[in-house]
């Protein structure tokens, strides 16, 4: 079975890993921060690739950079930056995994949530999406 297991972030975060606080994110990240925290998530890509069960993972671009197409009441594209760091939480990064069950990729997610970050940094959960493997069947697990 395939997973998307997703993490999530604002744009305060970024900043925050740009060594400027806020409200909305506190701490400060310095680079060994940074340094530690891309140690740990290449250690559990090494793992997941060794293991078979990597499909893809990346990390994004800070919200700032998100562009919003939507339409008008006449059908005409609308089109936004943003969002701005006022917002909530987005996802910050993904990988797709095929384990061979949920308990297994919720193991996975639990070694991500344990990522170091500077102390008083805003922690997220870990978000774990089934991606059926039928068409069109998008209850089943």
């Amino acid at each position: 079975m395939k997973y998307l297991v997703m993490v999530q972030g604002t744009q305060a975060d970024y900043e925050a890993m740009r060594g400027k606080t806020s409200v909305h994110s506190p701490a400060a990240w310095n680079e060994e921060d940074i340094q530690a925290m891309f140690a740990w998530m290449g250690a559990i890509n090494d793992d997941l690739a060794e293991s078979g069960e990597l499909v893809d993972a990346q990390g994004l671009a800070e919200p700032t950079q998100t562009r919003h197409v939507s339409l008008d009441a006449d059908g005409k594209a609308v089109i936004t930056d943003g969002p701005y760091s006022e917002t909530k939480e987005l996802l910050a990064g993904y990988w797709v995994l095929d384990c061979a069950s949920l308990e297994r990729v919720t193991e996975i997610a639990e070694r991500v949530s344990r990522c170091p970050q500077p102390e008083g940094a805003p922690n997220y959960p870990v978000v774990i999406r089934p991606i059926p493997d039928g068409a069109g069947d998008l209850t089943a697990p």
